[in-house]
């Protein structure tokens, strides 16, 4: 039992980081909501396709925070905790749901799960821009988080088959959903 809360803990504490350095490596800013466009999203996505949700709404909202406050968007952050953490959760639960499936949902749900959460992100940061901006600001920011998302989709999917894969044939513990 305490072998697993520690590899738990583990996980999440190296998926937060990896969130975190996913997020403030590459930043693009929109100058009308004080928000930006980043890869933290694949990193995310990764981490909900192979360590399920649990792992990854607390690693999505706490590494997507940290590198809010890290990178000067503070007014962000609390947003970002919510809205990258339910997205975790969403992008984990419904890839955890394919595990459950046939083989040939293996190649479905995950793109399902990706596209569910990528919806969810940027119908949160709309409403969170239109709370803090107004919703003429909050629009600028929506063909730059769906290109985030779609990024974040293409990199995640065949990056977290193959970590995946590798993970399972060293049995390194991947006890995921």
């Amino acid at each position: 039992m305490a072998s697993f809360l520690s590899q738990r803990v583990t996980r999440i504490g190296l998926a937060v980081s990896l969130i975190a350095l996913a997020t403030l490596v590459i930043r693009i800013p929109n100058p009308a909501t004080q928000g930006y466009i980043n890869l933290g999203d694949a990193m995310l996505f990764i981490v909900a396709l192979i360590f399920g949700w649990r792992v990854a709404g607390v690693a999505g909202a706490l590494g997507s925070a940290l590198a809010d406050v890290l990178g000067g968007f503070l007014i962000w952050a609390p947003w970002t905790l919510l809205i990258k953490g339910c997205e975790g959760v969403i992008v984990g639960f419904i890839a955890g749901l394919g595990n459950s499936l046939s083989p040939s949902a293996n190649l479905v749900v995950p793109l399902l799960a990706v596209l569910v959460g990528g919806i969810w992100m940027v119908s949160g940061y709309y409403l969170a821009g239109t709370i803090m901006f107004g919703p003429v600001a909050a629009l600028t920011q929506i063909p730059g988080d769906l290109i985030q998302a779609l990024v974040a989709g293409g990199v995640a999917l065949p990056l977290s088959k193959i970590i995946k894969n590798i993970l399972e044939k060293g049995d390194h513990g991947l006890h995921t959903h």
